[in-house]
């Protein structure tokens, strides 16, 4: 409706939100906020009587919840009881995790939370590529957590989580994206997707755009700068249809506002049904409309640039 009018037009809830469980992170990643420890806000846990009510809230029309925004979800020690809280009111549970704490006891309460949806990021498949991007990083310790999950999947009898590799391909891994899927094979993992990388600044080149165009957000203009491929429109479904809440209650737009800079509301001051028919979500939707070149976070989207092969 909002296409044919060119209003911003709003009816109804969203049906798939992003809930923060922490943004702190044992990884020091080079293009992620978490890694940089580059937060102007603060970092903590997501408080899970707050997650509780706020599904209590959105519970019956909600249908897809993930539970990652920035930082490692696994840090925060009521994580897995927040995922069963969700899963028992039937909504579809998602999660994207480095791995490092799938230890054996973790991995079978996962089963157990009854998460639908494990992503594990593994960018390389030999130590030396996959802590390049990966800092910090142990790659024996994914394995060994992908290997938990996928023996108390059996052990248990489960169908879920459904378990992919997600692999963000960049110049110093992408000799290994074959390698990665022989990996997920040998291990038992469901799928594996490609991700590209969104690079913050690439308009000079950057170290890390890949030299294989298909798995690239960027291409070289001939005046030797880069620029960013898509075209994109002045619409987005995921200002109507979802958002991401941050650990401690603000509501903002999608996940590219990695730093939560566009607070279209905030949880503990009032309702998500107030804040999601507010003044300011309107006017940020209108703005959108308008030329989303002019929005920071819009600007710089990849929804056109996703490579989800496996």
């Amino acid at each position: 409706m909002t296409k044919w009018t060119n209003k911003p037009l709003q009816w109804g809830s969203p049906f798939s939100i992003s809930f923060e469980p922490t943004t702190s992170c044992n990884l020091r990643c080079p293009e992620c906020p978490s890694g940089l420890r580059a937060f102007t806000r603060p970092t903590g846990m997501l408080n899970k009587d707050f997650f509780t009510k706020t599904i209590d809230e959105l519970g019956r029309k909600l249908f897809y919840l993930i539970f990652y925004f920035q930082g490692e979800p696994y840090l925060n020690p009521d994580f897995l009881d927040m995922v069963k809280y969700a899963s028992d009111r039937k909504i579809y549970t998602a999660t994207s995790t480095n791995a490092h704490y799938l230890n054996d006891a973790n991995a079978k309460r996962t089963i157990e939370s009854g998460l639908d949806r494990l992503i594990i990021s593994i960018d390389g498949t030999t130590q030396d590529v996959y802590q390049s991007y990966r800092i910090g990083g142990n790659l024996e310790k994914v394995l060994e957590g992908t290997r938990n999950i996928v023996k108390w999947k059996k052990e248990l009898n489960s169908k879920t989580p459904y378990i992919f590799f997600q692999f963000l391909v960049v110049k110093p891994n992408e000799h290994q994206i074959e390698d990665v899927k022989r990996l997920a094979e040998e291990i038992g993992v469901d799928d594996v997707r490609y991700k590209t990388a969104q690079i913050y600044d690439y308009e000079d080149g950057n170290e890390l755009i890949p030299t294989i165009d298909k798995y690239s957000r960027y291409s070289k203009k001939e005046n030797g700068k880069y620029a960013i491929k898509n075209r994109l429109a002045n619409s987005c479904w995921k200002l109507w249809h979802a958002c991401v809440i941050t650990w401690d209650g603000l509501v903002v737009p999608c996940c590219f506002d990695k730093d939560a800079q566009h607070r279209l509301g905030d949880l503990k001051e009032k309702s998500f049904k107030e804040i999601w028919h507010a003044q300011e979500y309107v006017d940020f939707r209108s703005k959108l409309i308008q030329g989303r070149s002019n929005i920071d976070i819009c600007a710089n989207c990849s929804e056109g640039t996703k490579v989800w092969e496996s």
